[in-house]
């Protein structure tokens, strides 16, 4: 068992003997009242998004999972990007091989989430496993993606504060400074989907 306070973004616990991700962790605290914690969890499962609050103190079944590093290969549909087309990436499977027994494994999008929009060819992860059932992934923390739609940015414009809209390769909107301009690579936090830094060309 594990304290509810322990609980992060990505951690998996097990509830009525399903398999559940935190997506977004929040520590409330009302005036004197009892601290309570609120959790946005997907169901490794099902795919379903729900959010559960505890009492602080409260304590949740740890999951027994199994991590094994991977590589990405491709997707049912690689051509579909968030937005682009009527196929929705939540439709795809997703296939993993592993690098030393060249063994393979697929994930629905479902499973996916939000994760699938970071998937890149040839990207490590680690695979997530549930009693050798693949449930999962685990993304790098900061990857690079090639920003292909921005507004021009303004000449000698260095300020760090004020943000654009930007469109990236894999169709993700994230707002970027005013410096960062299209074709530029910019480095993405995959835990929040925000901009870290420009990475150059």
């Amino acid at each position: 068992m594990i304290s509810v306070t322990d609980l992060r973004n990505g951690a998996v616990f097990e509830e009525n003997s399903q398999l559940l991700k935190v997506l977004k962790y929040e520590h409330v605290k009302l005036g004197r009242g009892t601290a309570t914690i609120k959790v946005k969890v997907r169901n490794l499962r099902t795919g379903s998004v729900t959010e559960k609050t505890f009492i602080s103190g409260a304590r949740v079944q740890d999951a027994n999972l199994t991590k094994k590093e991977a590589q990405f290969l491709y997707s049912d549909n690689p051509s579909t990007l968030p937005g682009a087309g009527s196929k929705q990436p939540t439709d795809n499977n997703y296939y993993f091989m592993d690098p030393i027994t060249y063994e393979q494994f697929s994930i629905s999008g479902q499973k996916l989430g939000d994760e699938s929009k970071f998937l890149q060819e040839g990207v490590k992860v680690q695979l997530l496993l549930y009693q050798d059932e693949p449930l999962s992934i685990e993304l790098p923390i900061k990857m690079d993606f090639k920003v292909v739609q921005a507004d021009p940015g303004l000449r000698g414009n260095s300020a760090t504060n004020i943000y654009k809209d930007a469109v990236l390769q894999n169709g993700l909107k994230i707002k970027v400074p005013l410096f960062v301009n299209e074709g530029e690579m910019v480095r993405i936090d995959t835990r929040t989907g925000e901009y870290v830094e420009r990475v150059g060309k």
